[in-house]
């Protein structure tokens, strides 16, 4: 599995690229992975207020159903109809044109106990 160095991971399976105060939030290759063929993509509204560890939307798989957790707290500037459009794309680039939303953040990413890629690798072997 590849994890790139530039994003920050959580113990959820999404990922997060800092900008500034913009944040791109996706899902792992980890969660893709496990989760097999995706089918179906629910996010929330532009505008809408999350906070870390809430319920942002749903991925549905031919196996299963999981939530999406949001890694921080902020305001969605973003969502990807691309992925809602075609959901079989989080399988094919989960890192990179399958994000999910872009949310407005004042977080610190430091402050919100993400790991870096090399912990997320190890963190995923431990799951096994």
């Amino acid at each position: 599995m590849n994890y790139p160095d530039h994003l920050q991971y959580t113990k959820d399976h999404e990922w997060a690229v800092f900008k500034g105060q913009e944040v791109t939030v996706g899902i792992t290759d980890h969660a893709q992975s496990a989760l097999g063929d995706i089918v179906f993509v629910e996010l929330p509204q532009v505008g809408r207020v999350l906070k870390q560890g809430e319920t942002f939307g749903v991925v549905e798989s031919i196996k299963a159903v999981s939530d999406l957790y949001s890694p921080l707290n902020g305001k969605v500037l973003a969502v990807n109809q691309s992925v809602i459009d075609n959901p079989s794309s989080l399988n094919e680039s989960p890192h990179t044109d399958a994000w999910l939303v872009k949310i407005e953040s004042a977080d610190q990413p430091e402050s919100l106990n993400l790991m870096d890629s090399k912990k997320y690798s190890e963190y995923v072997k431990s799951l096994k």
